[in-house]
């Protein structure tokens, strides 16, 4: 009787429910891994948005960017507010940025007169590249020095060294603008702002590369240049057989670090530099502001354009980066 009446109250009750059916809680790894993820979408979208508003505004017409009320996509038509095909993309803002013109001596018949292309551009790709170089081979030389030697005042000149990184370029601006005005003075046949920009970035993102190349250094065991000494290997041919390939991974961040920030500098371009062809893009970026200040179109697409170079270099060089982020961070 008393299993008659449990089945009987099971069959009134309904059934059991089945194995999938049932619900497991999450275990706290899986929790915090999924709200890692939500929060790094949220923050990737975040960082996207402004990005993707520029993009989708350099290819509209200036009358569907003024337009009110706004519409993210040129799409819509009077019967319809969104429609594929009655899509209104246009490139006049990069026509109006690199100003393509009939050249017929010109290899593909036409000449890019815009100064974003001709002028600014140029001269930001030399700075970054030559004050990136020389910061790589002074930060690899001294970072070395400091890794491998012991000499007198060496932690000293290491704590002034980071001293320095916390000084802003801003606070040294008016010392500097007076010294270019000195220098550019004298009779240097060889030297023009070009070289005193240069001399100054390197100065200024030197003392932070000296650290992150100690650091690279500190992480390659001194067995291995030992072992290259007892195989007949002159100093400086085990740095630059043995140590030099192995701390690439570090010399590549220092390029990176110091050409992003060449890049992205302004005021000191803007104050040092006296000539405008002499000027780097984001003061050509501040210039073409003033003039198409209404046009937001043009504007976008000189944005686009000093932005694309950076991301085909970290596009290229991303591996090497993070892995010197890593190893800097895991053994530095």
């Amino acid at each position: 009787m008393g299993a008659l009446g449990e089945s009987e109250m099971r069959t009134s009750s309904g059934s059991e429910p089945s194995p999938a059916a049932r619900s497991f809680p999450l275990s706290r790894k899986t929790r915090e891994a999924l709200l890692t993820n939500v929060a790094l979408i949220i923050i990737i979208f975040v960082a996207l948005v402004p990005i993707m508003t520029t993009v989708l505004i350099s290819f509209k017409r200036e009358e569907d960017v003024t337009r009110k009320p706004p519409v993210i996509f040129p799409c819509d038509t009077p019967t319809s507010k969104f429609d594929l095909r009655a899509c209104r993309w246009s490139i006049e803002g990069y026509e109006r940025v690199i100003l393509p013109m009939p050249a017929p001596e010109a290899l593909l018949g036409f000449a890019l007169m815009g100064r974003m292309l001709s002028t600014y551009l140029p001269n930001t790709v030399l700075y970054a590249v030559c004050t990136a170089l020389g910061v790589m081979l002074l930060a690899g030389l001294s970072g070395y020095a400091f890794s491998r030697y012991r000499f007198r005042g060496h932690d000293a000149l290491m704590i002034a060294i980071l001293a320095i990184t916390g000084v802003p370029l801003l606070t040294n601006l008016l010392a500097l603008y007076q010294m270019g005005i000195s220098v550019r003075n004298l009779p240097i046949p060889i030297y023009n702002d070009r070289v005193f920009i240069m001399i100054v970035y390197t100065g200024f993102f030197l003392p932070i590369a000296v650290w992150i190349a100690k650091a690279f250094f500190d992480a390659i065991p001194r067995e291995l240049e030992e072992a290259a000494l007892i195989d007949g290997c002159s100093p400086i041919g085990g740095l630059v057989r043995i140590i030099m390939p192995l701390a690439a991974p570090g010399m590549t961040a220092i390029f990176l670090l110091t050409f992003v920030g060449v890049w992205n500098e302004f005021i000191a371009g803007y104050l040092l530099i006296s000539k405008n062809e002499l000027k780097p893009a984001m003061f050509g970026m501040y210039d073409f502001l003033g003039q198409n200040i209404v046009n937001a179109q043009v504007v976008a697409a000189a944005c686009i354009i000093i932005a694309l170079p950076m991301v085909l270099v970290f596009l290229v060089a991303r591996q090497s980066f993070f892995k010197a982020m890593v190893e800097g961070a895991v053994k530095g």
